[in-house]
């Protein structure tokens, strides 16, 4: 393929990288982190966190490979930037597009390629996520959902890098920034890698065989439900994404408010029944707003989610509807509530309580940081009250729905 492609927003996305500053941070532990999760889940030998600019790739993460950088002419990331999709290429020596190039030919005999360009706010590519082998291969669905979530990770650290310099944050709020890092990254590979680990063995015994017919079927449940996990994982981070890059398609109508909750309240039900815990519900008829039943169902299940979790056996939940003088949902629990000094940060992303860590609590701290996202895409807000020892109450209001959406609400977060 002669000559090297150069996208059409070529400045614009040179601009958003040196505005990021993203080339003079200094080396991010971070993205070796995801370059080894991308190669994990991928199951290749290696794996890139590529920034490219006008002349150069630098490999800020790698898993596989002790590069450091290359002429940005090189290898496959050159085409992804030139678009906003995954390339894969699953045999180069096959395709006719790509076999003449080098590092297909020579070492390290690079077969197999897939990217994902890493977009910055503005939908400019600073570079991608990449994986490689030496061999033809294809990913799956799961392993391409991973990549995108990956990259939207790599840009949220860059942004984060960059908004903490220009605003000038105290030294204690970036050690946080810094924790919170260390957190969504400890708890994604622990929420991936688990389900993952208990699939490859369960997969490993089934293959071996000698197994009965019952046991076979306990472990294909075993993989059914931590397929079902995983994807219920990526799917939560893609919808994080998307509402912080407001790309969630949103079409609102009338809904009945009242019936969503009942709806959700019943889907509960049985995980609360499994800690014999009493849920109260409390739904005025015919309390209407404008929104998608979709997403409020998603938005009001984390927050039940939450009650139930962090509510010891017995406990009891409320949850109320009510036009009054706006739509309102609230839900109360008798848990073990928030500490004054995380109850600021809750809502933001992948926040998680010192605690939870040290209690081992599964969860990547996305639930109440979805749900306030969703509220908002509403036009709406939530707020919590909460007392240690003593439960949390979480009210979620609305606007009426004949009052003028905004912005906002036509699916616009920020």
């Amino acid at each position: 393929m002669a000559g090297m492609p150069i996208p059409s927003d070529e400045a614009e996305r040179l601009h958003d990288l040196e505005e990021l500053e993203a080339l003079e941070l200094p080396v991010e532990p971070d993205f070796e982190a995801i370059a080894l999760l991308a190669a994990h889940l991928c199951d290749v030998p290696i794996a890139l966190v590529n920034l490219i600019d006008a002349t150069h790739q630098h490999f800020r993460g790698r898993a596989g490979v002790t590069w450091t950088s290359a002429d940005r002419e090189s290898g496959y990331c050159k085409y992804t930037v030139c678009g906003s999709d995954l390339l894969e290429i699953h045999d180069i020596l096959a395709d006719e597009r790509y076999r003449d190039e080098a590092v297909a030919a020579g070492e390290p005999y690079v077969r197999y390629y897939a990217g994902v360009p890493l977009l910055s706010s503005r939908g400019h590519a600073l570079g991608t996520v990449c994986v490689l082998d030496h061999r033809p291969r294809r990913l799956t669905s799961d392993q391409r959902a991973t990549l995108f979530a990956l990259a939207r990770s790599v840009t949220t650290l860059l942004e984060l890098h960059h908004h903490a310099r220009r605003t000038g944050r105290a030294i204690p709020r970036l050690r946080e920034l810094e924790r919170l890092k260390e957190q969504f990254l400890t708890s994604i590979n622990h929420e991936l890698r688990t389900p993952m680990t208990s699939i490859r063995s369960a997969l490993q015994l089934l293959q071996e065989g000698g197994l009965d017919e019952e046991t076979e079927r306990r472990f294909l449940a075993v993989m059914e439900r931590n397929n079902e996990r995983l994807m219920v994982l990526l799917d939560e981070l893609l919808l994080l994404a998307s509402l912080n890059a407001g790309t969630a398609a949103f079409a609102p109508e009338r809904i009945d408010l009242s019936e969503v909750v009942r709806r959700v309240v019943g889907e509960v039900a049985e995980r609360a029944e499994q800690k014999e815990h009493a849920v109260r519900l409390n739904a005025s008829p015919g309390v209407e707003v404008r929104g998608d039943a979709g997403y409020l169902g998603i938005a009001l299940r984390h927050v039940l989610d939450n009650a139930i979790k962090f509510t010891p056996s017995g406990g009891v939940i409320d949850v109320r509807v009510a036009a009054e003088p706006e739509p309102v949902v609230e839900i109360r629990d008798t848990g073990t509530g928030i500490e004054a000094r995380d109850l600021p940060h809750v809502l933001e992303d992948f926040y998680r309580a010192s605690e939870m860590e040290e209690q081992a609590v599964a969860g990547t701290g996305v639930g109440l940081a979805i749900a306030e996202k969703i509220v908002k895409l509403h036009g709406g807000a939530v707020r919590l009250e909460s007392e240690p020892g003593e439960g949390t109450c979480v009210r979620l209001s609305f606007p009426n729905p004949d009052r003028d959406p905004g912005p906002a609400r036509r699916g616009t977060v920020r």
